[in-house]
C-alpha cells in the first residue's frame, strides 16, 4: 500500500494518508474524505479510480488520532457497531484541521500541479461540505454528507 506521512498542524504528531499517482503528471490532487469505516478497501477502490482519472489520489486516515489504521467494511452489525463507536468519539473540528493539512501538504507532492479538491462520502461528505466553508481547497464534493442538507454539493473557488 502506498502512503504519504503528513504532520497534523496542531504538533500533536503525525498521520498516514493512502496515496496513488496517475500516470501522466503534473496532475491535480484529489483529497478523498472517509466514511466511517476508516481508508478501507471501497475507498482504496475509488483512490484507484481517481487515478486513473488522470489525478493524484489522497486519502488521509480521519481517526488516527482515536485509533490508526482503522479499515472495516458496512459488512456486519459488529463493523456498523464499531463504526459509530469511533465516529462518536471523532472530532470533526480536529478532523477539518487534518484536512487543511492534508490539503496543504498535497500541494506540494511531487508531481502536483498545486490545485486540490476534496471529495468525500458519508461523514466525509458532511467534511468536505465544512471544507467548503473553511479551507482553501480549490473545490469541494460532498456526496450524502451526514447532517448536511446537501445530496452532493460542489463548490468550485
Amino acid at each position: 500500500m502506498a502512503s504519504i506521512t503528513i504532520t497534523a498542524a496542531d504538533g500533536t504528531g503525525s498521520f498516514s494518508a493512502y496515496h496513488l499517482e496517475p500516470k501522466n503528471r503534473p496532475a491535480g490532487v484529489v483529497v478523498l474524505i472517509q466514511e466511517i469505516f476508516g481508508v478501507n478497501q471501497a475507498m482504496r477502490d475509488i483512490a484507484a479510480w481517481v487515478a486513473d482519472l488522470g489525478f493524484i489520489a489522497v486519502c488521509p486516515d480521519l481517526f488516527w488520532r482515536i485509533e490508526p489504521g482503522i479499515d472495516i467494511t458496512d459488512k456486519s452489525e459488529a463493523e456498523w457497531k464499531r463504526a459509530f463507536e469511533l465516529f462518536g468519539k471523532f472530532d470533526q473540528a480536529k478532523g477539518i484541521d487534518d484536512l487543511k493539512a492534508t490539503v496543504a501538504a498535497s500541494r506540494k507532492l511531487p508531481g502536483a500541479n498545486g490545485r486540490v479538491a476534496t471529495m468525500g462520502y458519508c461523514l466525509g461528505g458532511r467534511l468536505a461540505f465544512m471544507m467548503a466553508e473553511q479551507s482553501d481547497a480549490d473545490a469541494n464534493v460532498s456526496y450524502y454528507g451526514s447532517g448536511s442538507t446537501s445530496c452532493s454539493a460542489i463548490s468550485p473557488r
